[in-house]
């Protein structure tokens, strides 16, 4: 991340600890992860415990601690989208992707995630790609959805 950017992020909220989830989220959108360096200077310019900086971070599943791709895969594997093949599913965004879910590939395009419950039961299985909800997927549907992010 451009030190010019943090500055800036930081610098809105400098001083305020109540702000840190919403600076947490600002510098997750620009960077795409919170690498600990950077945790560290947040810590600092509100004035929060880096402990307490590590306890958010670590609680929203929307914070990444490690580098994250440029797009975001998720996968229901809740108990409906079971039902209807989503093992199938994953199993073909993985032979597409080359990754296993928690994993980034190696240029920074894809990374894979898996979910218990997306919330869309009525129309799984379902993956959502960078925010977009794709239902009643296959796994012919999902090659062609993520040829779209290439």
């Amino acid at each position: 991340m451009c030190n010019d950017k943090l500055e800036r992020i930081i610098e809105k909220h400098r001083g305020k600890p109540g702000s840190l989830i919403r600076v947490l989220i600002e510098i997750q959108r620009e960077n795409r992860w919170l690498p600990k360096d950077v945790l560290l200077k947040v810590a600092e310019a509100l004035d929060v415990p880096f402990s307490r900086v590590m306890q958010i971070a670590t609680f929203y599943k929307t914070f990444s601690l490690k580098p994250r791709g440029r797009h975001e895969v998720h996968v229901c594997t809740g108990s409906s989208c079971h039902l209807r093949g989503a093992a199938r599913l994953l199993a073909a965004v993985q032979r597409l992707t080359g990754i296993e879910p928690g994993e980034t590939d190696p240029d920074s395009r894809f990374s894979l995630e898996t979910g218990s419950c997306l919330g869309s039961c009525s129309i799984g299985p379902e993956v959502i790609v960078d925010g977009t909800h794709h239902a009643r997927m296959t796994p012919a549907k999902v090659e062609d959805v993520l040829k779209r992010y290439r």
